[in-house]
């Protein structure tokens, strides 16, 4: 273990925050000491932590919900986490960060730690180094962590993958919008929280989408569709409660190391083709061709496969 992982290490175990952005910077900018550091993390506490992702349409008061319950898990004392993902350019990497903004109520409490991390062009919704983030955060002693989407729509799937459950935030007055998620993160979300319920159309909302999670509430029988007004922090405690409950469930059926298990994978995935990406990329810029896409990569992977490392 280098000198450098072992002093990020050892702040973790203290819970310096500090540390913990070092850390999640060393695995974003694929430092040496990355590797080192993300293999002595604390598993026991990688297991226990609760993953909430929250996601749902521009407009549905994500970050008003995620600010509510930050609120509501420090009276409980919990350590929280946020991972608030932004849109990125594709082109520059850059990305708005606007979680700095929206978090400040809790800038200054050292038991909650919110991270900026940008979608990096990736139409999934997360950048590939979500997943390590959250097991720093983890082994940082958090107890329960937040990541909160940027609101695309339904080509924001990764979610669903990395958190243990998905809340999909709604408001009413969406209407042809509603229609159009309820192929995707509407079928597969683990929650629906109808937020500004005190609007007009709140409760015709609720409705519709309990016919939607139906099948759902066979599981158990924990409520799956709440109203919450996360503004004045009503409903807040009922919706903490119910995923308390069913997070219980997803242990206990064994569903959640199932998730988990899958989730591994697909990151994993995900790294072998951020690991090939640069190196493909140079090799097409090295021997340009005018084939068909397929054909062509076909021959780099054959020709370039044996010769990449890590």
């Amino acid at each position: 273990m280098t000198p450098r992982s072992e002093t990020l290490l050892a702040g973790l175990k203290r819970h310096d925050p500090r540390a913990i952005g070092r850390a999640i910077s060393a695995v974003e900018n694929n430092e040496e000491a990355a590797a080192d550091l993300l293999a002595a993390l604390d598993q026991d506490l990688i297991d226990k932590v609760l993953v909430l992702g929250i996601t749902g349409p521009p407009g549905a008061g994500k970050s008003t919900l995620t600010s509510s319950l930050i609120k509501t898990l420090r009276t409980q004392n919990q350590r929280v986490g946020i991972i608030a993902v932004d849109p990125s350019s594709p082109i520059s990497g850059g990305a708005i960060l606007g979680d700095r903004i929206r978090m400040m109520d809790h800038a200054l409490d050292p038991d909650v730690v919110v991270r900026s991390m940008a979608t990096r062009g990736r139409l999934g919704g997360l950048c590939a180094s979500a997943g390590a983030a959250v097991r720093i955060m983890a082994a940082a002693g958090c107890e329960i962590i937040l990541i909160e989407t940027v609101g695309v729509g339904q080509s924001e799937m990764d979610i669903i993958r990395l958190a243990d459950i998905t809340l999909m935030v709604l408001a009413p007055g969406f209407g042809d919008d509603i229609q159009a998620m309820k192929a995707g993160l509407l079928e597969v979300a683990d929650f629906l929280v109808v937020n500004k319920s005190d609007l007009p159309g709140s409760d015709a909302l609720c409705m519709d989408m309990e016919q939607i999670f139906l099948k759902k509430q066979e599981e158990t029988t924990i409520a799956r569709v709440l109203q919450t007004v996360a503004s004045e922090n009503k409903g807040i405690a009922d919706l903490l409660e119910a995923v308390n409950k069913f997070a219980e469930f997803l242990v206990t059926s064994g569903i959640k190391e199932t998730r988990r298990s899958t989730a591994l994978d697909a990151e994993t995935l995900d790294w072998i083709l951020e690991i090939l990406r640069p190196r493909f990329m140079e090799a097409m810029k090295n021997n340009p061709e005018k084939k068909d896409p397929r054909i062509r990569a076909k021959e780099l992977i054959h020709k370039n496969f044996r010769n990449i490392t890590p």
